[in-house]
């Protein structure tokens, strides 16, 4: 059976629109209690990274959810906890969604954003992720299969979580590394109770622009280590990103005590 040309240009045309709405490239804005920033996600590049974040994004996931670790010259993370109120267990799990594949295509520099996971197992992303403040490929592009680079974040959001990564942490013995607004060495030497105005939180995130061609004018760093002999784990990078799970569990014995 022939088709007339009279139905085969529509349903290229179809074809062809489906394809370009498969490859948009996303961005998505970051609304936090200390300013606002976007992120432009390489949805080509990780498309099953950016699908499951988007998925987090368009159900609300995120909303209200707090930056719960901050290390110098290293990362601020978020994605993962709420803030409960309650001291003795200050932080509720966000639903997490089952684990993705990693997609460790691109390099881990700064002002990249990438999937937090769960060390000695590279296909365990979920909801957290962490945005790198300085360039960390020397560690992160190797270690635990490589962590997924998904995204990047203009220079004019790097002043927000540079803002972010100032600010405080380990002044509070419920809220080890967790960043803290105005609250002071003074505040933890009279234990001042931490409260939700002393918590950096991420109010919202939204998307913002889903052209096909909003990351153009970006050239992320390729991660050209991930084929080469794995770095040894280290305290900086995935183990680092499994002390949360263990101050999670500390302060529900906590509760529960």
């Amino acid at each position: 059976m022939k088709f007339s040309q009279k139905y085969l240009v529509p349903a290229l045309l179809a074809s062809s629109l489906v394809f370009a709405n498969s490859a948009a490239a996303t961005v998505v804005l970051v609304k936090t209690s200390l300013g606002n920033f976007e992120v432009d996600l390489f949805d080509k590049t990780t498309p099953v990274t950016v699908t499951n974040f988007l998925t987090y994004v368009n159900a609300g996931s995120y909303n209200n959810t707090v930056f719960h670790r901050s290390v110098t010259n290293f990362v601020v993370q978020g994605g993962g906890f709420t803030y409960s109120g309650n001291n003795a267990s200050p932080f509720s799990a966000v639903t997490q969604r089952a684990a993705i594949s990693n997609e460790p295509k691109l390099s881990n520099v700064r002002g990249t954003i990438a999937m937090a996971k769960i060390s000695g197992d590279p296909n365990s992303a979920t909801n957290q992720w962490f945005v790198n403040l300085t360039d960390n490929s020397s560690n992160l592009d190797l270690q635990n299969g490589g962590f997924t680079v998904f995204g990047q974040i203009s220079a004019q959001g790097m002043e927000i979580i540079d803002n972010i990564a100032k600010l405080p942490t380990n002044l509070s013995p419920a809220f080890p590394g967790v960043p803290l607004r105005n609250y002071t060495t003074a505040d933890s030497q009279a234990s001042k109770v931490v409260t939700a105005s002393n918590i950096v939180f991420i109010e919202n995130i939204s998307v913002i622009n889903n052209d096909a061609n909003s990351s153009s004018t970006l050239n992320p760093k390729v991660n050209t280590l991930i084929n080469q002999q794995p770095a040894t784990e280290s305290s900086g990078g995935s183990m680092g990103f499994a002390t949360l799970l263990l101050s999670l569990l500390v302060w529900r014995r906590r509760l529960s005590a």
